[in-house]
């Protein structure tokens, strides 16, 4: 995070100047027109929306000539019906076709071609879906770029990983007698729907191993960082059959319900609130038969023992708790210092966030932006009067100003268990700093929390962080020391306990995780070798094959 010079306190007045006039936005950040959004990709058609269609207003608001800001439209998506979503998902249906359409029973190598071809036109669409990133959610245009470009990372780390897992698998396995070939085959119709805050990236670690592995799609983009996907759907939509992938729009309470009561989702895969997937798969009424594949609510706090680098503290609580500005579901959400050091911590960190640069996404450097969610600054405004009500203060002048969709981070302290920010997940730049005198107190707060993500520890006692890690890794699903909580590399597994997630994401268990271990097994004689040599050399079946994927 870049920092400036500014020491003074944050007022009203300093976060109005940060919104521009239409004329003083950078020509080369701006977008060429607004995107009104009237087509939608199903059945491998771009069909044509005339129905009513959803404002898409910027956070960024624009100073008018007469005094007054407005949220600057940047474009329109369709609002679908219930009846698009049933034609979708029929597609999808249809395209899967119990296992027997095209895409399943594809090769892997036909289908790693089919995703290649689809990245390359992606590549092609960099510009368009940069500016759409900064422009729907706020997000620096640094780290919009960063996000498109992990995303790319991503699909082609997941190509390399499939290829692993498929030569693995190009052989033939004898037990007892028994000759079998195991591969790993799809699971049907994934429904799939992101979060707005890595709209991209985040959808696309679940949709394209999904799709990879033979999964036909349906995809909803979320309600905030729609607009985006628009530039890309010509690219699913030469790349792949028809039907394989379709897109719905409009209101999830209107249309997701149908798609689940149908019982024709295989897969639920959503990155969101714990609550909306609760009620979701309640509404299959085959859940056994339903897998969920969900990254929901998480309350990672950090630990800072007395034993603790003060600086790295420092330096890691800023950058976990208000990167993209705290808006991540693996931020630092709630800090808990030891007695001993919490005064120096709060003086260090005041300075820390006092020295980060607000303003426009589109401005170098810049680590604190607008806030996408109209009623977020109303809601975080809230969490500050109840922290005040109960005890605390805000500890950093001028924390908790807010000008229109900017609000200013807020350091909180002494935070305890009857305010909001104790518990809940406040995904925004809300500091709550917790004193404690017994190590045993986190360790509780974990234990009792419905969250388990992750927790980040810092310490520099070998014997305290071994004492620590062995009940923490029982309680959350990955322990940082001396760093914040993160999701990569994409590698590493990535989860949670309790109700912070379902199944496990990382480039290798995504794959895995839509697909399932299937076997062709057969006794071990000489006509059966004889039939399983003959498939194997006419090369007619995709799973019987002993082709190695280069």
């Amino acid at each position: 995070m870049e920092i400036t010079n500014k020491t003074l306190p944050v007022t009203k007045e300093d976060l109005k100047a940060i919104f521009v006039t239409e004329e003083q936005i950078p020509e080369e950040y701006s977008l060429s027109a607004e995107l009104h959004q009237k087509e939608y990709l199903s059945n491998g058609f771009m069909k044509i929306w005339n129905g009513p269609s959803h404002l898409v207003y910027s956070p960024v608001a624009v100073a008018q000539p007469n005094g007054s800001y407005q949220r600057k439209l940047i474009g329109t998506y369709p609002i679908c019906t219930e009846t698009e979503a049933l034609e979708a998902l029929d597609a999808a249906v249809a395209a899967y076709d119990n296992g027997r359409g095209q895409w399943p029973t594809l090769s892997v190598d036909d289908r790693i071609t089919c995703v290649e071809n689809f990245t390359q036109k992606m590549i092609g669409q960099k510009d368009s879906v940069v500016k759409l990133i900064m422009w729907e959610i706020g997000k620096s245009y640094a780290d919009s770029v960063k996000e498109f470009d992990r995303t790319v990372e991503y699909i082609y780390a997941t190509i390399d990983a499939l290829k692993n897992i498929d030569r693995q698998s190009s052989r033939f396995e004898i037990e007892q007698g028994i000759v079998a070939q195991v591969r790993r085959s799809p699971l049907g119709v994934v429904l799939c729907m992101g979060p707005f805050n890595y709209p991209l990236n985040e959808t696309f670690t679940t949709l394209i191993p999904a799709l990879i592995m033979g999964n036909t799609i349906l995809f909803k983009p979320p309600k905030h960082g729609t607009l985006l996907f628009y530039p890309l759907l010509k690219a699913f939509q030469e790349s792949f059959p028809e039907g394989v992938v379709n897109t719905i729009y409009g209101r999830g309470h209107a249309i997701v319900p149908a798609l689940m009561q149908s019982g024709k989702v295989n897969v639920l895969t959503l990155i969101g609130s714990s609550k909306v997937a609760d009620e979701l798969k309640k509404l299959h009424p085959k859940v056994n038969r339903l897998r969920a594949i969900l990254g929901l609510d998480a309350k990672n706090a950090a630990i800072i023992t007395q034993n603790a680098d003060l600086k790295l503290s420092v330096d890691e609580t800023v950058l976990g708790a208000l990167s993209f500005n705290g808006q991540r579901c693996t931020a630092l959400k709630i800090i808990f210092v030891h007695r001993s050091k919490v005064d120096a911590f709060l003086e260090q960190l005041t300075a820390a966030v006092g020295k980060l640069k607000y303003g426009m996404p589109w401005e170098k450097g810049v680590a604190l932006t607008p806030l996408p969610e109209p009623h977020k600054p109303a809601y975080l405004q809230e969490c500050i009067e109840d922290a005040l009500a109960h005890g605390a203060r805000v500890v950093n002048e001028g924390g908790g100003t807010s000008f229109e969709s900017f609000v200013y981070p807020a350091i909180l302290y002494p935070v305890n268990e009857k305010m909001k920010l104790y518990r809940e997940e406040q995904f925004g730049p809300l500091v709550p700093v917790v004193p404690f005198d017994d190590i045993e107190e986190p360790i509780q707060y974990l234990i009792e929390s419905t969250h388990g993500q992750q927790v980040s520890i810092f310490s520099q006692n070998h014997e305290e962080l071994s004492l620590l890690v062995d009940p923490l890794v029982n309680q959350v699903s990955r322990v940082n020391i001396n760093c914040q909580c993160q999701r990569g590399p994409d590698v590493f597994p990535f989860t949670g306990r309790k109700d912070s997630a379902e199944g496990t994401l990382s480039v290798v268990d995504a794959l895995r995780s839509f697909s399932i271990r299937s076997l062709v097994a057969t006794k071990l004689n000489e006509n059966n070798k004889q039939l399983l040599n003959q498939i194997v050399s006419d090369g007619n079946s995709n799973f019987l094959s002993t082709k190695f994927i280069f």
